[in-house]
């Protein structure tokens, strides 16, 4: 992937010094709650639990259980490489995603992306780098710790750069489902449903974010020829990895459809390349979709 020398962005906070503290995870997830690539992929897929349950804010809980960080943090060190990429990363979806916005009529407010280590506090509950890479809608921050990266690299077998970047391109797209309002609708729709019901359209969020990654990877490739040679298929290999079915399956279980919340790896990799094919966000409308 082609990113060294492009913008980085300033909404990066390195709190990776002071660590964030408190027990439990943070899964904030786009679809409010459970959100990147491995966010559930390890939290609900493998253990069987709803990040949002977890986090407590199903059914408007978040509202009522806001803990707001400490303080304002720093930047990244500028010699520190992997927060360079992640800075630039942040920095190429939120030059994609204004534009789009723009052409919308509306105008974009980006995320602000927190670099943590070991536990952080969000305005969701407290997060643990062991779930992976979350937003948390409450704050409107996505979490990161960068050692999710060998995890995926060593454990999951979804090695690359590009790979790295869908990470963060879904946790955005679920900050851009939340600017939309989608996420609110969808809470409320689930509020009113059985689990199973309410895990049918964890799926759909889902799978929207992981097409609304698909748009950014279009857009900045056109904008910025970022693609190399075998990212396309870095980042395919990680949808596929982080299919519930590949999750539950990996895991020594029995596969449930009844409790996937992300979708399957077939569906992970089909919704990512309608994004990146088409570029456009009316194709993402996963609610619409009568098959997935």
């Amino acid at each position: 992937m082609r990113w060294e020398g492009n913008r980085e962005s300033s909404n990066v906070e390195d709190r990776r010094a002071g660590g964030g503290g408190g027990g439990g995870f943070g899964i904030g997830g786009g679809a409010i709650g459970i959100g990147t690539i491995v966010v559930a992929l390890i939290g609900g897929a493998v253990l069987g639990v709803n990040p949002l349950t977890i986090l407590g804010i199903l059914t408007g809980g978040g509202g009522a259980q806001v803990q707001q960080q400490q303080g304002p943090a720093p930047a990244p060190p500028a010699n520190d490489q992997a927060a360079r990429f992640v800075s630039t990363v942040l920095a190429d979806t939120e030059d994609v995603w204004t534009q789009l916005f723009k052409q919308g009529g509306a105008t974009y407010n980006p995320p602000k992306l927190v670099l943590f280590r070991g536990a952080v506090r969000t305005a969701c509950g407290a997060g643990q780098a062991a779930m992976g890479p979350f937003y948390c809608p409450a704050d409107r921050k996505v979490y990161i710790d960068l050692s999710f990266y060998e995890t995926m690299k060593n454990r999951m077998g979804a090695p690359g750069d590009f790979a790295q970047a869908y990470v963060i391109a879904h946790e955005v797209a679920h900050h851009v489902q939340n600017e939309l309002g989608i996420s609110e609708q969808a809470e409320r729709a689930r509020s009113q449903m059985s689990q199973t019901q309410g895990n049918q359209v964890s799926v759909r969020i889902e799978l929207q974010a992981d097409c609304y990654a698909g748009v950014w990877a279009h857009h900045a490739q056109n904008s910025r020829n970022i693609l190399e040679q075998g990212d396309v298929e870095e980042a395919m290999n990680a949808a596929q990895k982080i299919g519930d079915d590949a999750l539950q399956a990996n895991a020594g279980r029995a596969v449930v459809p009844e409790s996937f919340t992300h979708g399957t790896s077939a569906q992970r990799q089909r919704w990512f390349a309608t994004g990146l094919k088409t570029g456009s966000v009316q194709a993402c409308d996963t609610f619409k979709a009568r098959t997935l």
